[in-house]
């Protein structure tokens, strides 16, 4: 009996234990699309941005809050997950400096 109850406390502890690493691991991320978002609303402000640029980079950030969310879906958030959405972030980075610094905008 004693070893279901220490198995089954074991289990427990480890659970808990993995969700706030999957909150951990991606408050990076979190706060880098916080920048990034600005980043946007900011050229988009500015006049940097046609509208069809600020609506693909619009579109571009919330396909990175999808993989975000199916990727701590089960809690975990793999090294390779980890990866892909920085890869994503990374790209959405390129593409919010090239599309605010290429002499168009919205006139």
């Amino acid at each position: 009996m004693k070893k279901i109850i220490i198995s089954a406390l074991a289990l427990l502890t480890i659970t808990f234990a993995a969700a706030p690493m999957a909150q951990a691991q991606s408050y990076r991320s979190e706060a880098r699309e916080s920048r990034q978002d600005y980043r946007i609303h900011r050229s988009a402000r500015r006049g940097d941005l046609t509208p069809r640029e600020y609506r693909n980079l619009q579109r571009q950030q919330h396909r990175i809050d999808r993989a975000k969310r199916s990727a701590a879906r089960d809690g975990r958030i793999t090294r390779s997950e980890h990866r892909r959405i920085e890869r994503m972030q990374d790209r959405a980075n390129r593409n919010i400096y090239r599309k605010s610094h290429n002499g168009r905008g919205y006139y």
